[in-house]
């Protein structure tokens, strides 16, 4: 069985992007890395390769020649083969619909027993490829995975969110995204790094698979979030709720200060 890891390269999770006068994230001279998402979902993947369950892990990113080294960081984890669809100029302007299409495009001549991406890019939060994707493919899903094994012809997957956590039992091949919980992603090493640039890298064009790449979304504002206000100190439990009382955050719960 093979696994199929979808990624995305995006500004590295400790840089502080800023909006520019223009309204747009000017991304040059910023450090730019695998998405932490994907990252926990390559790792989960090879752990079913290394326990027997999978055979071979590839990974596949939409984008331009700079996407490279992501997929560079993904081989030198331990994934075997990567693939980067090549969109060209569409490249800043794929949505998740598009991206999923492209992903099916290229799954319809090729094997995979199961989809393991991240449950969203850091950069625009959205979470909807994993969905989209399982849903052009007729394939079951199972979303914010915190832990995922494989049952026989099944896979046993617990979702977990604020509300809790559920256990589901997907049948046959699955699209399955992952929460950070699913796994602790491994050190890259060094020699690592120099054998990943002997590992197969192709290059696919983005064109050639039939998508329609026009987006279907557009932002109409990008703006930083407001400034939050300086908090106060009180002196004691008493001045603390009086502080409360004047903002009534109890109301919903049925209780008031």
């Amino acid at each position: 069985m093979r696994i199929l890891v979808p990624v995305k390269r995006v500004v590295d999770a400790n840089v502080r992007v800023r909006v520019s006068a223009s309204g747009s994230i000017d991304t040059i001279g910023l450090k730019m890395s695998l998405n932490p998402f994907d990252e926990c979902a390559v790792e989960k993947a090879l752990q079913l390769r290394e326990a027997g369950v999978a055979a071979q892990v590839m990974v596949v990113t939409c984008g331009q020649a700079t996407s490279q080294d992501v997929l560079r960081t993904a081989l030198a984890m331990g994934a075997d083969d990567a693939v980067l669809i090549d969109t060209g100029a569409a490249s800043a302007t794929l949505d998740p619909l598009t991206v999923a299409g492209l992903l099916r495009a290229y799954m319809a001549t090729n094997d995979f027993g199961l989809v393991l991406c991240g449950k969203q890019a850091i950069d625009n939060d959205i979470g909807g490829v994993a969905a989209m994707l399982a849903a052009l493919l007729g394939w079951p899903q199972a979303l914010n995975a915190s832990a995922l094994s494989a049952h026989g012809p099944h896979w046993r997957v617990a979702c977990g969110d604020d509300g809790g956590t559920s256990t589901w039992e997907l049948d046959g091949p699955s699209v399955v995204s992952a929460d950070l919980r699913l796994a602790e992603p491994r050190r890259v090493t060094l020699p690592s790094i120099v054998k990943a640039k002997q590992k197969p890298l192709t290059t696919i064009d983005g064109g050639s698979l039939g998508v329609d790449l026009t987006p279907r979304m557009t932002i109409d504002e990008l703006r930083d979030p407001p400034v939050r206000e300086a908090g106060i100190k009180v002196a004691d439990t008493a001045a603390l709720l009086d502080a409360l009382a004047v903002h009534h955050p109890f109301d919903n719960l049925g209780a008031r200060v």
